[in-house]
């Protein structure tokens, strides 16, 4: 008979804690919730205060079973769930399936899964923080209320299977917006005059900047040659020089959002695969003699606040490693998001000393690239700022002013370690300058005008989107990769290039959703409910409160749509071909794996095929055949014409339906190491890379 039994999420966490814990504890895996809202109904009594009606989750029978027996050979029993709403909420109702009592000092919260962590955790138990779990349950409540009561009349309306969510409604809608966006995007012309200059045999670079020290736009080719007009000989002064030396701070420790953005930016992972090996690096990793070992704290947080110990024991890595002058000056205030919880720490290793080469040979490819990633970011964050000497330079010809500008690193700092990446994979370069005073004469080498078009928005990314619903207030740390999982799911997006691009049916629904229940959809809405949460959990307001106000007005909607939704048929697409087997014609359906090609004979036909994916452009050398996506033998797309082989077309990159704003001719994607960048096939026109 064990003495005490200790309960957590995960079998990896329970072999991790029961190993420091010792002989006296036992500890078993509740593998996530047991208890949830039935799926067979609502589960939430509106008209008794919106009580939940929970019952055992099918399948979690036998484990609860053996927690229960397991809590009755038990002298006391410790709920050690996750330390955040949804770990609360588990634990809570672990306690009332095994009739634990919530007041008694029965909770146990670590934000890291080390020795010393645990073993201080458990001199410190509590009784379960009905705040966390009322925050918790509110928004249960609410996505159900929403998602059991529209998603029917989808079901009715629209097609089968489709649901409705608070988060993913209004990531839905951003992606429908910015492509419409995009789509209503003219580009305008501007220019740029670059030139190449000499002083001493020393070449750098300056670019047009005004006339007569005022800023001026170049907007047409008749707007350079105003410019040039204006320029007398090759000979220009240098009217001022600025030297200035500039400060960078680095990048703070990671929250939820920023690692899922950077692990998309630097490793190219998806927010799903960045969360699952945080989780494994955060529940323990086999580190041979070692044993077990957390490395990183918990993975679900909007802080980006850090312990005096892990300030301090990275202070001292620092010193050993690069030496004083790489150590932080004295304390340096990070920004707080306005909507940051702060209930616990950043993302950052559990030790410093175990860096990333120490730890290598136990860890996956891809779970030593997280790490390595969160460990250089946070230590990093504890180094001294970065000191760049600038320099500014003026140049006059007549009237003509151009301006060139250079830096160098002063002092790397934190730089030598790690640099945080870009959205538009912008490179900070040193450009140097030569040594240039006010009144040197320069020769002008080269002169060259260039002409640009103006960019639309781009597309969102995986880290974009988060990046957005996180500024915007929407969603919380354990809802950014799900949200991104549900709506592509669902069929409302794809993928296009790590892009997503809104569907046909994802545009129908939330086009009736806009119609009929706009709360649901606007940005500010969803953002106050939000934070009516974590006023919630913040004890402010009780949870009954939040969910009749949004109710009363919510229920006014449905019962209108429910007469005044107009039912919309989404006819299969023809695919336009017959079944080679019946002789029927085949259309396009869309499968748990994307679209294919089925017979409309079906059942009697049950003939499927994979789909050729057309791109929406006309063959530019025949004009009569569509593009499409074709895979060669080594499996490597390109894409051809559909009347091939009467027309020959052929290109490894993909054309694009808008033509070239210069010479109308045909626009494609060229894949680079660093993204996609589009550029003509006939004149030198190109856009800036995107990642």
């Amino acid at each position: 008979m064990s003495d005490f039994l200790v309960i957590v999420e995960s079998p990896a966490k329970a072999k991790t804690i029961e190993r420091y814990l010792g002989k006296k504890y036992k500890v078993k895996a509740s593998m996530g919730h047991v208890r949830d809202l039935p799926r067979s109904q609502t589960g939430v009594d509106v008209e008794n205060n919106y009580q939940p009606k929970y019952i055992t989750i099918r399948g979690k029978g036998p484990v609860l079973k053996e927690l229960k027996t397991a809590a009755k050979k038990a002298k006391k029993v410790y709920l050690a769930a996750d330390p955040d709403r949804e770990g609360e909420a588990i634990a809570w109702h672990l306690a009332h399936s095994l009739d634990v009592d919530i007041q008694s000092d029965c909770r146990v919260v670590f934000n890291e899964i080390t020795k010393d962590a645990i073993k201080e955790s458990f001199k410190h138990p509590r009784p379960i923080n009905m705040d966390l779990v009322d925050a918790q349950q509110a928004r249960r409540i609410l996505d159900r209320l929403v998602g059991y009561n529209i998603s029917p009349l989808l079901w009715k309306k629209v097609k089968k299977g489709l649901s409705a969510g608070r988060v993913q409604s209004v990531a839905v809608r951003l992606i429908i917006d910015r492509e419409q966006e995009i789509k209503a995007f003219i580009p305008e012309e501007y220019w740029t005059i670059d030139g190449e200059f000499l002083r001493n045999g020393n070449q750098f670079t300056a670019s047009f900047y005004g006339i007569n020290n005022e800023k001026i736009d170049l907007n047409s080719e008749e707007d350079v040659k105003r410019v040039l007009n204006e320029m007398k000989d090759n000979q220009f002064t240098v009217s001022s020089v600025t030297k200035k030396e500039r400060r960078r701070n680095p990048a703070p420790p990671f929250t939820t959002s920023s690692l899922q953005q950077e692990a998309a930016r630097k490793l190219n992972f998806r927010a799903r695969k960045t969360m699952m090996l945080a989780q494994q690096l955060y529940e323990g990793i086999e580190l041979g003699k070692e044993g077990t070992v957390g490395l990183i704290t918990y993975m679900r947080t909007d802080s980006t606040r850090i312990s005096e110990v892990a300030q301090s024991e990275a202070a001292n890595y620092i010193k050993m490693a690069f030496g004083d002058s790489y150590l932080k000056e004295e304390q340096r205030k990070e920004k707080k998001a306005a909507n940051a919880q702060d209930a616990h720490e950043a993302i950052r290793p559990s030790s410093t000393y175990r860096d990333p080469n120490s730890v290598k040979e136990f860890l996956s490819k891809d779970q030593f690239r997280l790490y390595k990633l969160i460990w250089d970011r946070f230590l990093a964050s504890q180094m001294a700022q970065a000191v760049m000497d600038t320099m500014t330079v003026d140049l006059h010809n007549g009237p003509v002013q151009f301006r060139a500008t250079g830096s160098k690193v002063k002092f790397p700092g934190f730089m030598k370690l790690y640099v945080e990446g870009s959205d538009d994979q912008i490179e900070e370069k040193e450009k140097m300058l030569p040594d240039l005073q006010e009144g040197d004469q320069v020769m002008k080498k080269e002169i060259e005008p260039k002409q640009h078009f103006t960019q639309p928005p781009p597309r969102y990314t995986e880290a974009r989107l988060v990046k957005t619903l996180e500024e915007l207030g929407i969603g919380r740390p354990s809802t950014y990769a799900p949200t991104l999982d549900t709506i592509q799911k669902r069929g409302y997006v794809n993928l296009d290039n790590k892009r997503f691009v809104p569907t046909e049916l994802g545009e129908i629904v939330i086009e009736l959703m806009m119609e009929f229940f706009p709360d649901i959809l606007d940005v500010e809405f969803t953002a106050k409910m939000e934070q009516d949460l974590d006023d919630v959990e913040d004890g402010k307001i009780h949870w009954v409160e939040i969910i009749d106000e949004f109710y009363q007005e919510f229920s006014k909607h449905l019962t209108i749509a429910e007469k005044e939704m107009q039912s919309v048929e989404i006819k299969d697409e023809p695919a336009g071909e017959d079944c080679e087997l019946c002789g029927s014609p085949m259309v396009f359906k869309m499968g748990r794996y994307g679209k294919f090609m089925a017979c409309s004979n079906f059942p009697e036909c049950r003939n499927t095929k994979p789909i050729v994916k057309e791109i929406g452009v006309t063959c530019p050398k025949c004009k009569e055949g569509q593009i499409i996506e074709r895979k060669s033998k080594k499996k490597r797309i390109f894409y051809g014409c559909t009347r091939y082989p009467e027309c020959d077309f052929l290109s490894w990159d993909k054309p694009l339906p808008r033509s070239c704003p210069k010479c109308d001719s045909l626009l494609v994607e060229k894949k680079l190491k660093k993204g996609v960048q589009v550029q003509c096939t006939e004149c030198d026109y190109k856009e800036e890379p995107q990642n």
